[in-house]
Formats: structure tokens, C-alpha cells, sequence
């Protein structure tokens, strides 16, 4: 087919050319095979000359907007060629010609995000440093497919986007063009002319790296280049699953867990959080730590939860590297790392993915599908393929570039449920009726499912509010193939309970039994989280009633239930010292109250010595999500708003009986049913002095009465502390 040379020149001048490539480089000459031409597109020109060898030949300047062409009379392959451009202001710059090089993306790749499963997207889409036919540059490609034109513009080429037109390859949508000498550390954005012939800027949907907010330019970055030193870890993460091992976890905000102190307004650094916050989680004995979410986002009071650099971590804290060098030291010192995640949502800001390339092309069209009216965020189109996989890929991306051990999926109910957040018909129904989101669940369940198949040392934990079946149960036995659920209904019936003065808790004795109910339904784990200590909810500690003393026991009574109930530990910053103020993510935690008064430093050591406690006791993490790892022994005392319980370990002979006693009464001589007739011996109580307490414990060993007493078939006397939790273990010589 015979090309209209002029015309495709005229649009690549116009810049609304979807493949430039068709006139611009070298083309040999159909009427003469052995002749070529070579043409340039180079509006910031005054005059350019081809370099080849040791020649210099002047190109002919053929359009006053910048087009330069020359002919090769006697051309030969291979030919390699630069361009040496002489700018209005007389600066000379060489340079390798962008529109000399082939396509680089495979069909395969093509075909594999077109239909949502290249699971290593990541390596293929974005800005990637590259040596192609020995020349050093970057390799940009893009998903674009109702744009009309796209470019890569920057410093290299003075935010022009005349000058680095991409192409489009095939149907795909995804765009591409290798640039050479563009190297790492140059800031870039994509301008792409619409549908309707608007122009926009946005940054790169795959980028590793920005810059810092209020600017929103993407950074070419190489995020291949670190030696990891986490072998053993990852070795042995394989062998200690979640569900069978104590998981403590202490939940962090990066950037408002510790300040610099001499600087409150600079944010320590990954590498300097790595040498302050990992020793501290290790001493404290915290399994794990999860981060809020720390892909890039603009407003740092949405706290990373609205995302719009999904591949990106924040540059608040410094460079990929130095993440991937935070999580190195996690695993060096025995500490997992989750990460928060957001699949669920993004914001509108004009540089991120809203309206992409002038369409709904990650968002829905219809607003009562694509947006969130509360969040004031647009909603992901889970049912276009390439939007599952971008998102797919995502997830897999901070397992396998970063070493991260589990993600929390934040909003999960968001993404279930399609009248989620709306008031009255603002939504519309599935196609059968119903009110679930039916694209969403599917991407769901293929998520989870391709993240265990490839990953199955690693967690997917869903943060999903309601009674939704089978959130942690497989997907082919019906579930959405979570491995853990967070426990909002423990945690909305504990904050309730505690909040309440205890002389009329007994009242209320039904929200301490009600989560035992449903304890097993699914795979829990138990949040203190950073969402019950913001917006005028008050702090933990500030929650508790009765006098100073009385909420520091109050609190530590939530903590040992918190420890001792089935299931995972999740306890957000300042918890574990009791800090009094809320949470507020501008400013750094308050860590003088520890230096300065004993009952901040002693709930601290009781939180490090629960969790020593914890981990020590198989009875309290190995049989987390059946019935056979838990038993009531008395849960009827409602007067004196005491119940006890046992915890089992596999071995059903391990066990330990836990007590927890909720008012500040002291009880002398009450009976507490035990499964053994055997001594046992008190192994922890939350009333000791060095945590703040009154010391009223029992250090006598306790012999069993050989008569039933609860739900147990003998039962010993004990002395029962006020606002507190004790455990007993029976003695084995």
C-alpha cells in the first residue's frame, strides 16, 4: 500500500501521529533499494547534520516547523547513524535517532496483557533503563488505546512533546519508544492528545519512582540493581506459615511513627528507620510490622490510601532501594513485613489515572459505577482485563521486587458491594438483581489465586467490614481465597465494651462472648488499628474510664484479651505505650511520655513481655482457627463480669486457662475450672508491679479440687486481681 508521504508528515508536525515510525528514520527508497532516506522531526533545530563514521553530511531542511530529511545514494545495511542538532541559541548536541530502532515489546507480551494475565507486567511496562544495539538509554511504553497521540516529554527534550512521539503497537493500546541517553534519575511525563483533541499530562501509571509531592513528575529508575541478604529469612517463611505461628504485628505510619528530632518537619529516611524502628520492634518482640500503604500518594493526610503511583514508592522516604534495604534488615532481624494495599480506589488528581488517555479507561464511564462519592475518589473497572492485570501485577510486584511476606487489602467491602457508600438508587445493579460487584469478586478470586500459586509462603489478609461468606476461605470450596480476615466486629465490640464504666459492664457481658460465636468462620486476625484512634475517636488509652491508674489496667486488660482470644495480633503505634493524645500523621509520636512517667514505660515492657509470653505458649497461636484450640470453662459469671477460657495447642495436653477480670473488685478464693487434675502454676498477670499493677497475684501453685465447677471436671481457688488477666499452665514434672 502506497503511504501519502505528505500527510503522515503533516500529522507527525501536527503531533497527532499514532506511529511516526512510518516516515521519520530510515526508509529505504521504493523506487531505488539501494538509496534510503532518513528523516528527523526536530522542532528545536535551527540545523542538524547526520553523523556516520567519520562523515558529516548537513541534512536538508525541508518544513520551517523542524522537519530535516537527507538521502543515502549509497546506502547499506547495517547502517548506524546519529544526528548532530545545532539549537537557536547555538548549543550542539549528538544524539542517537529514537525512531531507528525496532519494536521491542513481543506479541506474546501483547497478547498476554491484553487478555489480563502477564503477571510480570512490571517488567515490561513503565521506563526501564536499556542497552539496545549497544546503545544506552530508556525504553518507555504505556497503555494508551483511544489516545490519538502520546509522548514522553521532560528536561531531556524541554517538556516539548513534539519531539519524543511514541508508537503505538498494533491493537494492544500500548505505546513505545526507546530514547536514547536518557538515564536514571530524569523526571518524565507522558503527554497524550485525546479523543477530542485536548492535551494532558500524566505521569506514568508503572513508574518506580517520583517526585516528591506537590510535584508529580515520574523519575526513571533501575530497581534491579540491589543485592539482597534475606536468604535464610525467605527460606525459612516457607516453613512458618501464618496460621500455625504467632503473628504479632505492630502497625506503622512511616511518617509520623518517628520524626527527626531536630527537624520536626523531615521525615526519617527508609534507611534511617531501618536503624531506629526495627531494633525497637525487635526488642518490643512484635512478629511483624505492617506499613501503611507507602506507594506514592499527593496529600499525605490520606495517609497512603489514595494511591496514585502504584508501582512507586513515596519519595518522602527515600529511593527503591533504600525500601528494599528497610525490609532486607526486617528479615535480618526476624521481623515479617505487610503492606497495606489499595486495589479499591484512586484519586482524581489530573497527573494520576482518572481519565487516562481522555477515556474511563481505569475507571468505569457511569459515576454511579466509576466513583466514590464519600472517598471523592474514582472506582477501578475490574471488568476490563488489562485493568485486572495492571492491578494483578501490582500485588505481584511488591512480592517478588520488594521481599514483602503478606499484603492487607484495604476496602475490601468497598469493592464487594456496588451500593457501597451510596445513598438511596445512586448505584446499579448487577446484572442478575443483586447489589455484589460481580467483576470485582472475579478479580478477586484471581488474585488470591494466582498470588498462592506463585507465592504460597505469602499472606493476602482482606480488611472487608462485613458478613461477606467465605472471605479467608479457598476460592474452589466458594470463598474469595483470602488466607486472613481482620476482625472488625471484635474489634468495634471490645472498644465498646472497654469504653464502658464497670459497674454496669455486666450489662454488656454479651459483647466479651459474642465474637466466640463466629471466632472460626473465618481466618481472623485481631485489629487495634490506626482507624480507632483518629477523628475525634480519642486514643486508646483515652478511651478507658475510671481514674489514671484504672485506665492503664483497662488497657492492659484489652491487650491480654487481645493477646489470649483466637487468632492474629494487630496493634497500631502508641498503643503499646499508651499515648494520650490521637494519632495525628504530621507529627511524630509522643516518645517522652515513656522517658517521664512509670506507667507509659510500664505498659510498654508489659506489651514487650505479653508478647515474649505469647510466643512462647504454643497453646495461644497453633490452633488459631478451630474449635479445637478454645473452650469455655465459664462464661456465665455476668455479676461479676469474670470469664475464663482455655487455649489449646495441638497437642491437646499443652494447654494454659486464661482469666480476665473486669471490674477493679478483688476476689479471694474463686473457683476457676481446670480440664486436669494436676498443680498448676500461674505463668502471667497483668497486674504485676513492674507493669503498673498491684501485685495481687498467686505464687503458690494451685492444687485442683477433684469436683466439676463451669464447663471443667475439677477446678482450683485463685486470687483474682482487679481489671486484670492471668494465666494459668498445669505443671508437668
Amino acid at each position: 500500500m502506497t503511504i501519502d508521504i505528505t500527510h503522515e508528515l503533516d500529522k507527525v508536525i501536527a503531533s497527532d501521529h499514532h506511529d511516526p515510525f512510518v516516515v521519520l528514520g530510515l526508509h529505504v527508497l521504493e523506487h531505488d533499494p539501494g538509496s534510503a532516506i532518513i528523516r528527523a522531526f526536530l522542532p528545536l533545530a535551527e540545523s542538524v547534520r547526520l553523523v556516520f563514521g567519520d562523515e558529516k553530511r548537513d541534512m536538508y531542511k525541508m518544513r520551517d516547523e523542524g522537519l530535516f530529511e537527507i538521502v543515502i545514494p549509497d546506502y547499506a545495511e547495517p547502517f548506524d547513524y546519529s544526528f548532530e542538532a545545532t539549537a537557536y541559541n547555538n548549543t550542539i548536541h549528538t544524539f542517537k535517532d529514537p525512531y531507528c530502532f525496532l519494536p521491542q515489546l513481543s506479541e506474546f507480551d501483547r497478547h498476554l496483557f491484553n487478555s489480563g494475565t502477564h503477571y510480570q507486567l512490571y517488567e515490561k511496562m513503565g521506563a526501564h533503563p536499556a542497552t539496545i544495539n549497544g546503545v544506552d538509554g530508556t525504553i518507555f511504553r504505556v497503555w494508551a488505546p483511544a489516545a490519538r497521540r502520546v509522548s514522553v516529554i521532560g528536561n531531556f527534550n524541554y517538556w516539548d512533546g513534539r519531539v519524543h512521539q511514541m508508537r503505538v503497537l498494533g491493537s494492544s493500546g500500548i505505546w513505545e519508544l526507546f530514547i536514547p541517553e536518557v538515564k536514571q534519575g530524569e523526571i518524565y511525563k507522558y503527554e497524550i492528545r485525546t479523543p477530542v483533541n485536548d492535551i494532558v499530562e500524566k505521569a506514568d501509571p508503572f513508574q518506580f519512582l517520583t517526585e516528591l509531592r506537590p510535584k508529580s513528575a515520574s523519575i526513571v529508575w533501575d530497581i534491579n540493581d540491589y543485592s539482597w541478604h534475606d536468604e535464610e529469612w525467605l527460606q525459612k517463611r516457607g516453613q512458618n506459615k501464618f496460621y500455625d505461628h504467632p503473628v504479632s504485628i505492630y502497625e506503622v505510619h512511616l511518617g509520623s511513627w518517628q520524626r527527626d528530632p531536630s527537624d520536626p518537619e523531615r521525615f526519617l529516611t527508609f534507611r534511617e528507620l531501618a536503624d531506629k524502628l526495627i531494633p525497637y520492634v525487635k526488642e518490643m518482640s512484635f512478629t511483624h510490622i505492617e506499613l501503611m500503604p507507602i506507594m506514592e500518594h499527593p496529600l499525605d493526610e490520606s495517609w497512603g490510601y489514595q494511591t496514585t503511583g502504584y508501582y512507586a514508592v513515596t519519595s518522602r522516604f527515600g529511593t527503591p532501594q533504600d525500601f528494599m534495604y528497610f525490609v532486607d534488615c526486617c528479615h535480618q532481624n526476624d521481623i515479617g513485613v505487610i503492606l497495606d494495599w489499595v486495589p479499591s480506589h484512586f484519586p482524581t488528581d489530573g497527573h494520576s489515572l482518572g481519565r487516562f488517555d481522555g477515556t474511563a479507561l481505569y475507571e468505569h464511564e457511569d459515576p454511579r459505577q466509576g466513583s466514590h462519592p464519600e472517598w471523592k475518589t474514582l472506582i477501578f473497572n475490574y471488568s476490563r482485563r488489562e485493568v485486572e492485570n495492571f492491578l494483578i501485577a501490582n500485588g505481584l510486584f511488591w512480592l517478588e521486587k520488594y521481599h514483602i511476606d503478606a499484603i492487607r487489602v484495604d476496602a475490601v467491602a468497598s469493592m464487594l458491594y456496588l451500593d457501597y457508600g451510596r445513598k438511596d438508587d445512586n448505584w446499579i445493579p448487577n446484572p442478575y438483581g443483586g447489589k455484589e460487584n460481580l467483576d470485582a469478586i472475579n478479580f478477586i478470586k484471581h488474585l488470591n489465586s494466582i498470588v498462592y500459586e506463585r507465592h504460597p509462603d505469602v499472606a493476602m489478609i482482606a480488611e472487608e467490614s462485613t458478613s461477606f461468606y467465605g472471605v479467608s476461605k479457598p476460592t474452589d470450596q466458594g470463598g474469595l481465597g483470602f488466607g486472613f480476615k481482620w476482625n472488625m466486629g471484635w474489634m468495634n465490640d471490645m472498644l465498646d465494651y472497654f469504653s464502658r464504666d464497670p459497674l454496669f459492664r455486666k450489662y454488656h457481658h454479651n459483647k466479651l462472648t459474642f465474637s466466640l460465636l463466629y471466632a472460626f468462620s473465618e481466618n481472623f486476625i485481631l485489629p487495634l488499628s490506626h482507624d480507632e484512634v483518629v477523628h475525634g475517636k480519642k486514643s486508646l488509652l483515652s478511651k478507658m474510664p475510671g481514674d489514671r491508674w484504672q485506665q492503664f489496667a483497662n488497657l492492659r486488660l484489652i491487650f491480654f484479651f487481645l493477646w489470649t482470644h483466637p487468632g492474629k495480633k494487630l496493634l497500631f503505634m502508641g498503643g503499646e505505650f499508651g499515648q494520650i493524645s490521637e494519632w495525628y500523621c504530621k507529627v511524630s509520636l509522643d516518645w517522652h511520655l515513656p522517658e517521664q512517667e512509670a506507667l507509659h514505660y510500664q505498659i510498654q515492657y508489659y506489651v514487650q513481655k505479653l508478647n515474649d509470653m505469647y510466643k512462647s505458649q504454643p497453646a495461644l497461636w497453633e490452633v488459631d482457627f478451630s474449635y479445637e484450640g478454645f473452650k469455655w470453662l465459664d462464661f456465665k459469671d455476668v455479676d461479676q463480669s469474670i470469664i475464663t477460657f482455655a487455649r489449646f495447642a495441638k497437642n491437646p495436653a499443652d494447654h494454659v486457662v486464661c482469666l480476665l477480670n473486669m471490674t477493679p473488685e478483688v476476689h479471694h478464693n474463686y473457683k476457676v475450672g481446670v480440664l486436669e487434675n494436676t498443680k498448676y502454676e500461674e505463668i502471667f498477670c497483668s497486674d504485676e508491679s513492674s507493669f503498673g499493677g498491684s501485685d495481687t497475684g498467686n505464687p503458690d501453685v494451685k492444687v485442683p479440687y477433684d469436683e466439676p465447677y463451669g464447663e471443667a471436671p475439677y477446678h482450683i481457688k485463685v486470687t483474682v486481681p482487679p481489671l486484670s488477666g492471668i494465666i494459668f499452665r498445669p505443671v508437668r514434672s
